[in-house]
């Protein structure tokens, strides 16, 4: 096994309640979360006194944070920025509570009818803004390439990189994404590989854009984590199946091809089959 990353993931996908979430994450020996949602509610959208109750649960069953998860920079480039911000600065001091550097970040929803060249500027002012309460507060955002905002293709996210990229500035590479952009995840690393400094571990088709266990879609995820591992890379990987709407479980879990009636997976058993999928990549490189 890579001795030199650390898995985690977004354990709401297991469940709303957190004592469900830590006991799956448990259960797969993961010690860390990557938060976003917990008892129904997003993470940031909490008190800090609330956080900080949530963090005494974590801290009593040796659960760890990887990152906030957090929704900044997911509103629309024309969207009132200044409660946005006010919301960022407010997850600082929550990813402080939770011992965590990391917030998980975007670069802003473009309208799809227009060039997001357009935007640019905008954006990087936004961006600025941020990354300098950031540096000030000393934590760090991890920028994700995500469908529709800025930064979803490689030449954009390069763009944002090379004007923020630093201790405080680095970039979530998420395969599944940019295949639902139709950008070619091998472009995408060589592009980008000196910026990488968190990884999120879903997998899409071309075409379809649907999600898929890790090595089952078009996003060289192998090839890429192999590439990583030579690279020397240190950090987490991080699980977000999104596999809700995924098409194959019976065929992933009948060895004898007999067929299976499709039925709905919970929570719990999404994310062990991506974990595992994941587990089988890593014992093979």
């Amino acid at each position: 096994m890579w001795n030199t990353i650390t898995l985690s993931g977004f354990a709401d996908e297991i469940s709303t309640d957190l004592s469900e979430q830590i006991r799956v994450l448990k259960n797969l020996d993961v010690s860390y979360v990557e938060m976003r949602g917990v008892n129904g509610k997003g993470l940031v959208y909490y008190t800090l006194p609330e956080v900080r109750e949530i963090k005494q649960q974590l801290d009593a069953e040796g659960i760890r944070l990887s990152s906030v998860g957090s929704p900044i920079g997911k509103i629309g480039i024309a969207d009132d920025f200044a409660p946005h911000m006010d919301l960022f600065k407010h997850t600082v001091e929550i990813a402080k509570i939770m011992e965590t550097p990391n917030i998980r970040m975007f670069s802003f929803f473009i309208p799809q009818d227009q060039d997001p060249s357009v935007f640019r500027g905008e954006v990087m002012d936004r961006l600025g803004q941020m990354a300098d309460y950031a540096a000030a507060s000393d934590v760090v955002l991890l920028h994700e390439n995500e469908k529709e905002i800025y930064g979803d293709n490689a030449p954009r996210c390069l763009e944002i990189m090379k004007e923020f990229y630093g201790d405080h500035f680095k970039a979530v590479f998420d395969f599944a994404n940019f295949v639902q952009c139709d950008q070619d995840t091998l472009e995408a690393y060589e592009m980008l590989k000196p910026y990488i400094s968190y990884i999120h571990i879903k997998d899409a088709l071309f075409g379809s854009g649907e999600v898929v266990p890790a090595g089952h879609g078009d996003g060289n995820v192998a090839k890429i984590l192999s590439m990583l591992k030579e690279s020397g890379y240190q950090g987490f990987l991080s699980l977000e199946p999104h596999l809700q709407q995924f098409s194959g479980f019976s065929a992933l879990e009948n060895s004898e091809g007999t067929v299976q009636k499709e039925r709905k997976y919970t929570g719990e058993e999404v994310f062990t089959i991506a974990h595992h999928a994941l587990c089988e990549i890593l014992e093979k490189i």
